[in-house]
């Protein structure tokens, strides 16, 4: 992990294994996103793995080791669902998250993809779900893919261990834009970048809460909500932007990286 002034740069750190994710690595993502989470001069957390991999997925090695020992199954059950609580503290963290993707995305590396704001992927990337492949199913990621693609892709892609090229992720909407090779996908991921600064602190956490609460709610409760937090805003952050766009300057919350 290393900081930028706003920005909290998170590497996955495991190249001789493809950053395939150990327990490890789930703990160590757990605990820094919870220090994105309490500092409130994060405003962008972006995502990216060493080696030129972003991440093959769960440590099948480490899996086999443990099968092996006898591991219980609530055991394994255990270890599983944290994984899980880490892709629902990176949803629902209330600063933007940006994924820069190359090489690959599997299994468990598409569960970060999916929870991520803003998804970069180089144009040459490989991003696919082999878990029933091996015999195991996507658990707590599926909800999470579920939600980005919709139910019929999900369905297809987790249920037949699919593997797709940049292009089809882009088109089902698992990734937002398309790069060409690293240093284009620096300069976008700089560009989605100071695109966040540009915007409000609070009101990017509130909005992000607004659309999550959306899909969850009957849609009178969510609007009811959203009035509420319109007007805390209007007394709050906007008073700021609202006079800064009039006075034709920049609001004091702006902020801007030269690059990643």
């Amino acid at each position: 992990m290393a900081r930028d002034g706003p920005v909290m740069k998170v590497t996955l750190n495991r190249p001789e294994a493809r950053n395939a994710l150990s327990p490890t690595m789930v703990r160590e993502l757990s605990e820094v996103l919870t220090q994105a989470h309490d500092d409130a001069s994060v405003r962008a957390v972006v995502l990216a793995g060493a080696g030129g991999t972003f991440c093959a997925g769960g440590d099948l090695k480490g899996m086999e080791g443990r099968a092996a020992a006898n591991e219980d199954s609530a055991g394994a059950a255990a270890s599983n669902r944290r994984f899980g609580a880490l892709l629902e503290l990176a949803d629902t963290l209330p600063k933007a998250v940006i994924a820069l993707i190359e090489g690959a995305a599997m299994g468990g590396g598409v569960g970060l993809v999916a929870i991520s704001d803003w998804a970069i992927a180089d144009k040459e990337v490989r991003i696919g779900t082999p878990e029933v492949t091996v015999g195991l199913v996507p658990a707590q990621i599926a909800p999470f893919v579920a939600t980005r693609i919709g139910y019929a892709h999900a369905r297809r892609m987790a249920s037949f261990g699919l593997r797709l090229d940049a292009e089809e992720a882009l088109r089902i909407g698992l990734v937002h834009e398309l790069a060409d090779g690293q240093d284009d996908l620096r300069a976008k991921g700089a560009v989605a970048v100071n695109q966040v600064l540009r915007c409000a602190p609070e009101a990017v956490a509130a909005t992000k809460k607004l659309v999550r609460s959306s899909l969850r709610e009957p849609l009178g409760l969510t609007l009811d909500s959203a009035s509420h937090t319109f007007a805390a805003a209007l007394a709050g952050e906007a008073r700021e932007g609202i006079r800064a766009f009039v006075e034709k300057r920049k609001p004091a919350w702006a902020a801007k990286v030269e690059r990643l």
